[in-house]
């Protein structure tokens, strides 16, 4: 395996997938407050408990991809670095995956567990962060061309247009 790039040639998109995770955060917050009030309101310390569970599963399940680009962006540049990204993205889905399933299955017949409130937290999560993820990918400027350095035009090619 290719060791990671420089420290100077990170693909240009990581800052995207930093700023998601930001606000992906924040949106985890504000679930958290409303969600928690919401599932106190509704089943006191038993709903709010399943909101905090359901807010943390969220985000950790979308931080993960977010990570994973990022961590598999070190070998931007690098020869296998598509491979690397598809190998450690898909990797970290199934991780996802499973983790979900392991605790859907552990959780959902807990007694301190309101099901409905803990699942509305995760797809406020999930839904949430998809609307994040379009508003930052369609207000971020990232250049058509990677971060190659471009060959600088000699004198003749001035003199010949």
């Amino acid at each position: 395996m290719t060791p990671p790039a420089q420290a100077g040639s990170h693909a240009s998109a990581n800052r995207v997938f930093r700023t998601a995770l930001r606000y992906s955060a924040l949106l985890a917050l504000v679930i958290a407050v409303v969600g928690g009030v919401v599932g106190w309101s509704v089943d006191g310390s038993r709903g709010l408990t399943s909101a905090l569970i359901g807010t943390a599963m969220a985000l950790v399940f979308l931080g993960i991809t977010s990570v994973s680009i990022l961590f598999a962006n070190r070998w931007s540049g690098q020869e296998f670095f598509v491979g690397i990204l598809f190998g450690v993205v898909m990797g970290s889905w199934l991780v996802k995956f499973v983790i979900f399933l392991v605790l859907g299955f552990i959780l959902k017949d807990q007694p301190w567990v309101n099901a409905p409130i803990l699942f509305g937290s995760v797809i406020v999560g999930v839904v949430g962060s998809l609307v994040i993820d379009a508003v930052v990918a369609a207000k971020v400027r990232v250049p058509y061309v990677s971060d190659d350095i471009l060959p600088k035009a000699s004198p003749q090619d001035s003199d010949q247009g």
